[in-house]
């Protein structure tokens, strides 16, 4: 019996390790072809730079106009989510407490935004934004991003959580004088905490990572978020490998940063809202 524990738990270890190779190989094609010269990508493409040119990045950070495009994505994704955790959590708070069918109704309806993509009303949603003098402006796009985009997935998510907060606390706020905002301010949304961090990790990688949206409604390059800027600097008959790949490293670093400075809070949503639920 050991020996066929043993023999079971190096299997699934080599398993594990070969699927992890799998999973790392284009991250490393990827990090490992910024350094290289095209000619030397096209030679050897897995194999390490025999000099460590580290000049692809500042070309591609030049190229892309690297600081105005990131202070668009920055501005798009704070207001957007700080918007969306707003607006969501009042929101849940309404439908998880109120009997009213009206209350019901609408949070179906914001289910089937979870269900139908928003890419079917793309031409709707043009002539509206048209139509607010809203084109080639970032309130247009956090707009979309918000309303069309995540705001049903942030709704369900604090809708479950708000589920879990015991409804005394409230009674009881009721009791000292409370009225329902204050009540929500002062009781319910401090505990939201888990919760809002992960909604607003979840959707602050949705809106940076949104590329369909910017390149529809931002035709004005000096309104360019960076992944219109990589996707400017791609050639229509052949690709530079070794400047597009420092392009897209330089756009997702913000992401990885906030990432690992974030995935703490990630982690105890979830555990969170499992031990709760």
């Amino acid at each position: 019996m050991i020996r066929t524990q043993k023999f079971k738990n190096v299997t699934f270890n080599c398993l594990y390790a070969i699927i992890g190779a799998v999973m790392l190989l284009p991250i490393y094609y990827l990090l490992v072809t910024t350094f290289k010269t095209p000619a030397e990508a096209t030679a050897r493409p897995l194999g390490l730079p025999t000099t460590w040119n580290f000049g692809n990045y500042i070309e591609a950070f030049t190229a892309m106009n690297y600081p105005r495009a990131f202070t668009n994505n920055l501005l798009i994704t704070g207001i957007a989510v700080i918007i969306l955790i707003l607006i969501s959590s009042m929101a849940a708070y309404v439908i998880a407490r109120s009997n009213r069918l009206i209350f019901k109704w609408m949070f179906s309806i914001f289910m089937v935004g979870l269900i139908i993509p928003f890419q079917i009303a793309i031409i709707p949603l043009y002539k509206i934004i048209a139509g607010l003098h809203l084109m080639n402006t970032l309130p247009g796009v956090i707009l979309i991003d918000v309303f069309c985009i995540n705001l049903p997935l942030s709704i369900f998510l604090f809708r479950g959580f708000i589920n879990t907060v015991p409804i005394e606390l409230e009674e009881a706020a009721a009791i000292d004088g409370y009225g329902t905002f204050r009540t929500f301010l002062s009781i319910i949304f401090p505990l939201l905490k888990p919760i809002v961090s992960t909604v607003a990790i979840l959707d602050a990688l949705a809106i940076w990572n949104d590329f369909l949206t910017p390149l529809l409604f931002l035709q004005d390059p000096r309104k360019a978020v960076l992944l219109q800027e990589v996707y400017k600097n791609v050639g229509p008959f052949s690709t530079d490998w070794t400047s597009f790949f420092p392009m897209l490293v330089l756009s997702t670093l913000p992401l990885v940063i906030f990432f690992l400075i974030m995935q703490k809070s990630i982690i105890d949503g979830v555990v969170a809202g499992a031990v709760k639920g």
